[in-house]
């Protein structure tokens, strides 16, 4: 599979030191919640490890067929080769004591940090930093370091959000192309999405894709479908293909790993916004844009921590303005005719805060005994507050208030997305945990 990757569920942590004054500032201007900075870091200097001397461990859940797993791979190479380090790759890890005893085998060798990135990984990765506390670990999208306490354990994500939001304003261009040109009507304008399932990180991204159409295109709306797996070509390309077919959707999107609704969208000559990155080698007729995370960022931020002996961020937050959060190039022979121009702007509104992607003026809400149990609605369904599931305990209830201002903030109080909001405009056609 030739296209570029993207992230998904969980991510890596570390430390740095040795990055330039700039960059340091930046990487930690921007931690989520992090109670701790890797700029802090006093006495790392004299015993900074030498590059060619450090390790870092990379434990993956698939291999590079998957696009989620690629794009960990390529940052992990790209971070390890620009910093002069060791890299240890190892794939195909289950979410299982394999993943722990992997870690800690990574640890053996000499790693000085190790990373996952699966969500499954978290528990395992913990129990690898109890027991190697002079060693680093990281875990992508986890929800667990910010209440376990250790020095040596953190969690990492990006605002995806952002991106699916700037892919979404693409998408509902098309869409308002289609209209005008007599392909579809305005009460046609239905999307679909294929997801993975029912948790938050999926419906923080499938909603932050929704509104950015929506900003363009009122008259949108949106069905989801879910494979109950992340990586299920067959289940993905069928899912598509249903949207398609049976309800109707003219436009297809996705968080799942495979090309398998991109395939099914090149099949049918639907236009398709893919995720992990760009599929125009294998869909050159419906491709439009994709969203992914940049890892290297975050990995060299955590690599030159852990070799300078700094803190890492409990939870370390990517976005625009760090590069963690990047869109593909535009496939101008397929997007809409201004595309580019409109992207730009909404990117630089999301930047300066003009813009947030979940002001709650933009949406309803419906609250009642079936759905958004934690959220308060005035009589316009506007959501005045929710109580977000933030601090991971096993009562998996409401504990943050995260509508302020007049938006949800997703990924502040945690880097991990907790925004699990059922909007209107948008159907789920069913639900997999």
């Amino acid at each position: 599979m030739s296209q570029i990757n993207f992230g998904r569920r969980e991510f890596l942590k570390g430390s740095t030191a040795a990055v330039s004054a700039g960059l340091l500032a930046t990487l930690a201007g921007c931690g989520g919640s992090g109670s701790s900075s890797a700029a802090s870091g006093s006495a790392a200097g004299s015993s900074a490890a030498a590059a060619s001397d450090f390790k870092a461990g990379f434990i993956f859940l698939h291999d590079e067929n998957s696009t989620y797993d690629k794009n960990f791979m390529d940052a992990a190479k790209a971070a390890c080769e620009e910093l002069g380090v060791e890299a240890v790759l190892k794939t195909n890890i289950g979410e299982s004591e394999d993943c722990q005893q992997t870690a800690e085998d990574l640890a053996d060798q000499g790693c000085g940090i190790v990373f996952a990135d699966s969500f499954g990984h978290e528990d395992y990765m913990i129990e690898a930093a109890k027991a190697f506390p002079e060693v680093k670990f990281s875990h992508a999208t986890g929800t667990k370091a910010h209440t376990e306490g250790l020095d040596n354990y953190s969690n990492a994500f990006a605002s995806i959000y952002e991106g699916r939001y700037l892919a979404g304003v693409a998408a509902g261009l098309k869409l308002n192309e289609m209209i005008a040109d007599g392909t579809i009507t305005e009460d046609k304008a239905h999307m679909g999405y294929v997801g993975a399932y029912t948790y938050a990180e999926v419906i923080s991204g499938y909603t932050s894709f929704y509104l950015g159409a929506k900003s363009v295109c009122p008259t949108v709306t949106m069905d989801v479908t879910f494979t109950g797996s992340w990586y299920d070509q067959s289940a993905e390309q069928e899912a598509a293909a249903r949207l398609i077919d049976e309800y109707g959707c003219v436009l297809i999107s996705q968080h799942a790993d495979s090309m398998g609704a991109p395939s099914a969208c090149e099949e049918r000559k639907v236009p398709n916004v893919s995720y992990n990155g760009s599929t125009i080698d294998a869909c050159p007729n419906t491709f439009i844009v994709s969203s992914r995370i940049d890892w290297t960022p975050y990995y060299k931020y955590a690599i030159q921590a852990a070799m300078n002996g700094e803190a890492i961020d409990t939870d370390w937050t990517g976005d625009l303005s760090t590069g963690s959060v990047v869109l593909t190039d535009i496939n101008t022979d397929v997007a809409a005719e201004g595309t580019q121009e409109a992207i730009d702007k909404a990117l630089e509104d999301l930047k300066s805060g003009a813009v947030h992607v979940f002001d709650t003026s933009t949406f309803t809400v419906t609250a009642d005994g079936t759905k958004n149990a934690n959220a308060t609605v005035d009589g316009s369904g506007v959501m005045t507050s929710y109580m977000a599931d933030v601090d991971t305990d096993a009562e998996f209830k409401g504990d943050t208030e995260a509508v302020s201002d007049g938006y949800f903030h997703e990924s502040e109080y945690r880097s991990a997305p907790y925004f699990d909001v059922q909007i209107d405009g948008i159907n789920l056609l069913d639900t997999k945990m």
